[in-house]
This record gives C-alpha cells, structure tokens and sequence, in this order.
C-alpha cells in the first residue's frame, strides 16, 4: 500500500512521533529501564550530548556516518528527550511496556 506524503506539518510531525515511538518500544525491550534509572536525568544528559558531539564532529568536518546515520542520531535525541520527560515526573519508574507492543 503506498505511503501519502504528509499535506500539513502537524501531520508530518505526527508521522515522526509514530517513529520515534517504535524506537522506543523496541530499545526498551532491548535494554530495560535500568539502564537509564541507574544514572538518572544526569545519564540522559551524557547520552543526548554524546549524540549531539557526534552530529557536531560530522557536520564540522562533512565526513558521511559509518555507524548510525544523523538521521537516526537525532530520533535518538528525541527518544531520550522524551524520557527525560517522563523520569522527571515518574512515570518513567512507576509504568511498563504494554505487553501487547
């Protein structure tokens, strides 16, 4: 079935959030909560900035990614974004996965 472009950027908008969703679920099953309530706000932090080092050093140095594309750098940026988000209130620590994701 073919894919409609997006007609609006709220729509656009919609689509990468869909994505960065599955990301989420997908590492979550991958690495757990742990991982991340081990090191706190602080950890996310490192992570986002070690993201951000590495779109820093390939756009100053126009060099093409041989691991992760930027593309993937920055949803990554984005999961851990909203997961700041959701320790800060706790509903990162208090909730799961849906099991039927």
């Amino acid at each position: 079935m073919p894919q409609t472009k997006p007609q609006h950027l709220d729509q656009a908008f919609d689509e990468e959030l869909a994505k960065l969703l599955k990301i989420f679920i997908k590492k979550n099953k991958d690495y757990g909560k742990d991982n991340i309530l081990d090191n706190g706000e602080m950890g996310i932090i490192f992570r986002i900035n070690d993201k951000l080092r590495r779109l820093q050093n390939l756009a100053s140095t126009g060099a093409e990614p041989e691991n992760e594309s930027c593309y993937e750098n920055w949803q990554d940026i984005a999961v851990y974004a909203v997961i700041a988000l959701l320790l800060r209130d706790g509903r990162f620590k208090d909730l799961v996965l849906d099991p039927s994701k």
